[in-house]
């Protein structure tokens, strides 16, 4: 009997069932969904971009592949270190393209361009000078961080033209104030192969970059009051249209106030505001990054469908 009774403790147990995995993340038609965990971040030189079909394409610089992109409404555009649109960028610049499969498996939905600058000073790493040539223009450099605790790189160069701008304490400067052991930031484009990085602008320092970010900044700001904050409709009823705002308009929303006046507009594929509504907003929550709000319009929201996206106005 003894050997019966050693197995009936195991009678009453039942082995625990691992927890389920966390469901994948999917784009959703009309939701701020980024599936972080099957992404593809490549850097590339932009090639070509239509800005009424907000699509494009760029040359990845790891294989010289151009690769088309459609860019989704909510997609962040960091130009010069902060928010941006479309328009800011030119045909040529060096960014990180952050991509996702669309519902065909195609590697070509993008969530976000992250610009030279913006990597940099994200990540807080700069560009150090470890020699300078310049009869041909051109920075040797290691990337690494403000103490060189972390080098990410090295070896790597620079290439300068008769187009290159340089910058010190925000004003012009020139290459002949480039010291060895300086550190640098740059905003750089591709010469169409390879990983060439040729310089548009160069800062000796990050009151140089600062600057270019503050009238980045400034220039959002007044694209934001002109056109209206971006978001989603969330649901529409008589006249009361529930809706999220984008990431971009965090700082603007943030302002906000139930009983203000404002007006909602439907947008195009181009984001650009159609047929106006007046009406209030009746409410403000914080959602992470992201507001919801909803108001209620002076007329029925006859053309506010879900998933659609729209720009509300602030009345002054």
């Amino acid at each position: 009997m003894r050997w019966l009774l050693a197995f009936v403790p195991l009678a009453g147990l039942t082995l625990a069932a691992d927890p389920p995995a966390p469901p994948v993340k999917k784009i959703e038609p009309g939701k701020v969904v980024v599936p972080t965990d099957k992404m593809r971040r490549l850097w590339g030189e932009l090639v070509s971009l239509d800005l009424m079909t907000r699509t494009g394409t760029f040359r990845n610089e790891a294989t010289d592949e151009v690769m088309p992109f459609v860019v989704l409404p909510y997609a962040e555009l960091l130009h010069h270190a902060t928010f941006g649109d479309l328009p800011d960028f030119r045909v040529g610049e060096r960014v990180i393209f952050r991509l996702h499969e669309d519902a065909a498996g195609k590697w070509v939905w993008l969530t976000y361009i992250q610009d030279e600058m913006n990597f940099l000073h994200g990540h807080k790493e700069y560009y150090w000078v470890d020699a300078l040539d310049p009869a041909k223009g051109r920075i040797t450099f290691t990337q690494a961080n403000a103490d060189r605790s972390f080098i990410r790189d090295k070896g790597l160069t620079l290439e300068t033209d008769a187009d290159t701008r340089y910058w010190k304490a925000g004003k012009p400067a020139a290459f002949a104030d480039i010291k060895v052991g300086d550190k640098l930031r740059t905003k750089t484009h591709g010469v169409g192969k390879g990983k060439s990085r040729v310089c548009w602008e160069v800062f000796l320092d990050d009151e140089s970059l600062l600057k270019f970010q503050a009238e980045q900044v400034a220039a959002h700001a007044t694209r934001m009051a002109a056109d209206g904050l971006p978001g989603y409709v969330d649901a529409a009823a008589g006249t009361e249209v529930k809706a999220t705002l984008f990431l971009e308009a965090r700082d603007a929303a943030r302002g906000l106030k139930a009983g203000q006046k404002v007006t909602l507009a439907p947008a195009g594929a181009d984001r650009k505001p159609t047929a106006p509504v007046a009406g209030i907003l009746t409410a403000i929550k914080p959602v992470g990054g992201l507001h919801e709000i909803t108001v209620t319009l002076a007329a029925p929201a006859t053309g506010f469908a879900p998933a659609g996206v729209i720009r509300l106005r602030i009345i002054p």
